[in-house]
């Protein structure tokens, strides 16, 4: 009985079973999980803490290093039956070409968009550790999903027609040079829109048919591929090529418009118990508190001044008339890595630059720059101020003059009383944006 439960259970199998458990998929699977792992950890502090550099990431290195790969993986597993000699057994077979052919790709695509989905739940994973705000993109790695089966496909048909050890590395290499070629230029190559490298800012997000469109154009050329080479009727290939055709038109079409700044991008996150007012844009909520502490010495001195911007903000686009620029939070890897301010001291020092636009200035007067200086000590030194203050003393006579004057300014803004610091500070930003010296009070 248990000899006949087990010839029973042997014929209960599906055929597919051994495709999937054995063979070349899981190496593939293995190779497209290791390849994307390591892309994404070799610079893991230019996107770990932000969602949508992990979506710019991963979609990056999904199309140009995930895709070749797959189009490999493709095109040896196409052409299998070849090498081992089993070409004319095959045709014998009671299955169609059609359902042979799917037979043995379709197993190798599960563990190729397999070791995709695990690449990213790992991304996720080490963003979430760190996450500053926002959310997940799962859009785009499921379009990825959907160009990388496309990929493994296309290179099957490939591989039965090509009788090539060779054909499998050149397919990769020409795919990886197609991609990049496509990419190039994209601000004035329309075609650009086709690749499947290419993403929106991290401020972006693409419009909400845009990675249907792109499954369609990819999908599309493979099932074409598929049907030509193995539908009885090869006729019906025209279906899904005409599709694709009609998705990469509006993809080329739409252009520039496939993108357009997220909400979540267009809002800030404020603190209002300080002077200015602190923003930070919601993708990074979770800075908040970090950037408020930064700056705490800088909004501290600040206290009571008037003539001030209302706010620091941080959003796409020049800020209003009474609003100034929040130091540059982006891109990650800078200001940020891994959910942290690297060095809260030059934050802060950004951050009392930004208050006047004399930086804008052509030229500007001595005794003006003086009392810049002033007061940049006052509200956030640069780190860099000893060292330029002992470039000066050891510099020329005239060097060591201006050195005087500037520490003498510092003594006199730093000695007067509170009120009276107050005062003049308020009379210093009324005209912190003009470029002469008229107006600016002295010190």
């Amino acid at each position: 009985m248990t000899l006949v439960a087990e010839r029973r259970r042997e014929r209960s199998r599906h055929p597919l079973r051994a495709e999937v458990v054995r063979g070349f998929g899981p190496w593939a699977g293995a190779a497209v999980l290791l390849m994307l792992t390591v892309a994404l950890a070799s610079n893991s502090q230019q996107w770990q803490g932000g969602w949508a550099e992990t979506r710019e990431r991963l979609h990056t290195a999904s199309g140009l290093l995930a895709v070749p790969l797959a189009l490999a993986a493709g095109c040896w597993h196409g052409g299998r039956e070849r090498r081992r000699r089993t070409e004319e057994l095959m045709t014998v077979s009671a299955r169609g070409p059609l359902a042979r052919l799917l037979a043995s790709a379709l197993p190798l695509v599960l563990w190729v968009v397999a070791g995709h989905a695990v690449a990213t739940v790992l991304a996720w994973l080490a963003t979430w550790y760190r996450a500053t705000g926002d959310s997940p993109y799962p859009v785009t790695p499921l379009t990825d999903a959907v160009v990388l089966a496309s990929a493994v496909l296309a290179g099957h048909v490939v591989g039965r027609v090509v009788a090539w050890r060779l054909g499998a590395p050149l397919l990769a290499v020409g795919g990886y040079v197609g991609i990049g070629v496509l990419t190039y230029g994209t601000g004035e190559n329309a075609l650009a829109h086709l690749s499947p490298v290419l993403d929106g800012t991290t401020a972006s997000v693409p419009v909400w048919w845009q990675p249907a469109a792109m499954a369609v154009w990819a999908g599309g050329l493979a099932a074409a591929a598929v049907l030509a080479f193995a539908a009885r009727r090869r006729a019906v290939a025209v279906l899904p090529l005409t599709a694709a055709i009609a998705a990469a038109t509006l993809l080329v079409q739409t252009g520039d418009g496939l993108w357009h700044t997220g909400p979540v991008a267009r809002r800030q996150v404020c603190d209002t118990s300080t002077t200015p007012q602190i923003c930070v844009n919601a993708r990074y909520e979770a800075l908040l508190p970090q950037v408020r502490k930064a700056l705490s010495g800088l909004t501290g001195r600040l206290e009571g001044v008037r003539n001030l911007p209302v706010r620091f903000e941080d959003r796409p686009g020049r800020p209003a008339r009474d609003e100034v620029e929040l130091p540059m939070l982006t891109p990650i890897g800078r200001s940020v890595v891994r959910g942290r301010l690297t060095d809260p001291r030059q934050y802060a020092w950004e951050a009392g630059m930004a208050l006047y636009g004399r930086a804008e200035c052509d030229r500007t007067d001595p005794r003006v720059q003086r009392i810049d200086d002033a007061v940049e000590n006052y509200l956030a030194p640069s780190a860099l101020e000893k060292d330029f203050d002992e470039m000066y003393a050891k510099g020329s006579e005239a060097d060591r003059a201006e050195l005087r004057e500037q520490l003498k300014a510092r003594a006199r803004l730093r000695g007067m009383g509170e009120q009276e610091r107050r005062a003049w500070l308020s009379e210093y930003f009324a005209t912190a944006d003009e470029c002469t010296p008229d107006g600016v009070p002295t010190l």
